[in-house]
């Protein structure tokens, strides 16, 4: 019923009703001309009822008339509103699909954004390898971050690392070292696996093939004590790792079980300092004796290796002047 009394229809009703009405008072008091007062001069109760109806009319009338005008003046604004409707929709299709171009915009720009990054890591490496380029078939491997770097060997996110390349000279042979902190192979998670890497070098056509070098590493002792961890192995020249590379890197080979993880791990080892470990990896183009190797590589590092190379020799002359005086 609320309803009802509140929709267009019942209003027009109640206005023709109300108007109907008014028009029928007027006539009647026209026809009946009724006598405001009675005899005695009280009110006329009949004259005063039509007169209180007639007003009530009028403020029903006026109310109504009220109504309508705010319902004409709601239709107008609805049509307004439907005639901008069409417009806000335009413009909203216009900005969603503005938003939609600049998400794909702003996803592209991330992607690139993310190809930039690894060319940035890309290049900071290739900076790094010739920031410790070496020609001289030797290299001392800096690692850092090593607790890092073993926890990514450990749960297997990266189980090897590589060295910078280096060369046997300015026109030599190619080369790096590849580690497996946690282990390769029948070697995992007890040593440390450390293999020599024959990479493909420009001058190749001008050397001789197999490789057949001795490799030497060395795990420095950090320490005065210098207890360095050496090992050294010649290459197989039947495998494929030490033939003619012919793409990027030959298959790695060396030692897998080159150092114990259970002393590697210890706290206050000597192998581990400050969170970096060195590793030295030479090619013994000299057939240098086996007994000489700890004596060269306790050699200062820094000394350039033709003072390095020099003191070896005078010291393989001692010995051999001490033999000969035995």
């Amino acid at each position: 019923m609320e309803d009802h009394y509140l929709n267009e229809q019942h209003q027009h009703a109640l206005l023709k009703v109300g108007r109907h009405m008014l028009s029928q008072l007027n006539d009647r008091q026209k026809d009946i001309d009724l006598p405001r007062t009675t005899t005695t001069g009280v009110l006329n109760p009949a004259t005063a009822q039509l007169e209180e109806l007639y007003k009530m009319l009028n403020i029903l009338v006026s109310g109504i008339k009220i109504l309508t005008n705010d319902e004409q003046r709601l239709i107008n604004k609805s049509l307004q509103i439907q005639m901008t409707l069409p417009t806000l929709t335009e413009e909203l299709s216009k900005v969603k699909l503005s938003i939609e171009e600049s998400n794909a915009f702003l996803k592209e720009a991330e992607n690139d954004q993310d190809i930039l990054n690894q060319d940035l890591v890309s290049l900071q490496e290739t900076i790094n390898n010739f920031q410790y380029v070496s020609y001289d078939g030797t290299l001392v491997w800096k690692i850092t971050n090593f607790q890092e770097k073993m926890i990514d060997a450990q749960s297997e996110r990266q189980t090897s690392i590589y060295s910078p390349p280096f060369y046997s000279s300015s026109n030599g042979y190619k080369m790096r070292a590849r580690l497996y902190l946690n282990g390769d192979g029948d070697a995992r998670r007890t040593h440390m696996s450390l293999f020599f890497v024959l990479m493909r070098g420009l001058n190749d056509p001008t050397l001789k093939f197999p490789f057949n070098y001795k490799v030497t590493f060395c795990l420095y002792d950090q320490t005065p004590a210098q207890r360095h961890i050496i090992d050294s192995f010649r290459p197989d020249i039947k495998s494929s790792s030490f033939q003619r590379p012919r793409s990027e890197m030959n298959i790695a080979s060396g030692i897998p079980k080159f150092f114990s993880l259970e002393v590697i791990q210890q706290k206050r080892n000597p192998y581990v300092r400050d969170d970096t470990m060195f590793i030295k990896i030479m090619v013994d183009f000299e057939e240098l004796h086996k007994t000489l190797l700890p004596y060269a590589l306790s050699l200062n590092p820094g000394l350039p290796m033709h003072i390095q190379q020099a003191m070896i020799k005078q010291e393989a002359e001692r010995r051999a002047q001490l033999r000969s005086d035995e």
